[in-house]
């Protein structure tokens, strides 16, 4: 077909990230609506996709760039190891990845992760592939990063965000051409698969509908869960309720948060529920979801549980979740403040009817814009 455009996304990771969902999404956003006029693709950098069966499924989206699998292999746990695996991922796969932009000449190159690479080798050679850079969460920038981003970003052919508070900060920063820069929202919510999961029935017998407040994510320090603990903990002493929250999701601090629970009393009303491949009806189901995350670039979970129809509490961190539930689409209490969690908890649950249903309407108007259609309908005016 005459004037069909190749789209390759390099996303190379070595832990479990929002970024590995919104990639598969942004290539079925494309695959779904674009009518074939573009062929998106996925580079398989060193075998670290096929971990994740539920995409790697899709076999005619990746590209194999290395046979060098035992990177794969190699442990990323900690700083010093993560630093190390980063640094063999650029200096190993520096050659491949040059060549394959020689050869192949795919029309655009999406950066979304290990962006160091790629940027280095547009910045020394002159290939045909126009460069678009994708900006998750506010790059903290030393003086060499600096230096590197004004000279690298000079060839980018634009840069794009998740959120406009994203993109206002960047802009800030001085290290690029604005008229580069385009708000594009993450392709989060798959309608389609939403509405089938949303149905399924839960299988613990002690939740039922609205009985329960809802936390969704990996259990790190980023998402705050040792906070949202203790002030559940205060809430429940203060107002002596049969108050429940579930938390779906493993991670590093599982262990910790585990301990915390049992030290307080609270098995009867905080469960650890670990991994859930559907999140979904939980959320159709929770009376609220909480977000305690001490930052978000937008907060993937915001958005699926306000069309899954749930109520929202976030923490106002950085640099998401104001842009979504502001203007009243939800509630938002001060990151990290205690005060202001049970302040903002107690009004959640002081609203009335009419209150609740007018939170939602508004919250499910706006995020409508992380719907793949959406996504696809504002990614292909910058794909020219």
């Amino acid at each position: 077909m005459d004037n069909v455009k190749s789209i390759y996304y390099w996303a190379p990771f070595i832990d479990k990230v929002a970024t590995i969902r919104a990639v598969y999404n942004s290539v079925d956003s494309i695959n779904k609506y674009s009518k074939g006029k573009f062929i998106p693709r996925i580079i398989n950098v060193f075998g670290e996709w096929e971990k994740n069966q539920y995409f790697y499924n899709q076999k005619n989206i990746f590209y194999k760039l290395t046979n060098l699998k035992f990177i794969k292999s190699f442990s990323s746990k900690g700083f010093l190891r993560s630093r190390i695996k980063y640094i063999l991922i650029f200096f190993i796969c520096l050659i491949p990845l040059k060549n394959f932009l020689s050869k192949q000449k795919p029309d655009f190159l999406i950066i979304h992760l290990i962006t160091s690479l790629p940027l280095f080798l547009n910045t020394l050679f002159n290939f045909k592939t126009k460069f678009i850079l994708r900006i998750s969460g506010k790059p903290k920038l030393n003086i060499i990063r600096s230096i590197f981003w004004k000279i690298s970003l000079k060839k980018i052919y634009k840069i794009t965000f998740p959120t406009k508070e994203t993109l206002e900060h960047f802009k800030t920063l001085n290290i690029a051409n604005e008229s580069k820069f385009e708000l594009l929202y993450d392709p989060i919510l798959n309608v389609n698969e939403i509405k089938k999961k949303i149905k399924h029935p839960i299988k613990e017998s002690f939740l039922t509908k609205n009985n329960f407040y809802l936390s969704v994510g990996r259990l790190t320090k980023q998402k705050n869960y040792i906070f949202l603990i203790n002030q559940f903990k205060t809430i429940i002493k203060n107002n002596k309720k049969d108050y429940k929250l579930v938390i779906i999701g493993t991670g590093e601090d599982q262990l910790i948060l585990k301990k915390l629970i049992y030290q307080n009393n609270l098995s009867k009303n905080i469960y650890l529920l670990g991994y859930k491949e559907n999140v979904y009806n939980y959320m159709n189901n929770c009376k609220a979801f909480i977000l305690s995350s001490l930052w978000e670039d937008p907060g993937f979970v915001i958005a699926e549980s306000i069309f899954c129809n749930a109520l929202v509490l976030s923490s106002d961190c950085s640099s998401g979740p104001k842009e979504i539930l502001s203007d009243k689409k939800g509630l938002l209490f001060k990151n990290n403040n205690k005060e202001d969690f049970i302040s903002q908890f107690q009004l959640l649950n002081d609203l009335t009817k009419d209150e609740e249903k007018k939170l939602k309407i508004n919250a499910k108007k706006f995020v409508k814009n992380f719907s793949l259609i959406r996504h696809f309908n504002k990614f292909k005016k910058i794909l020219r």
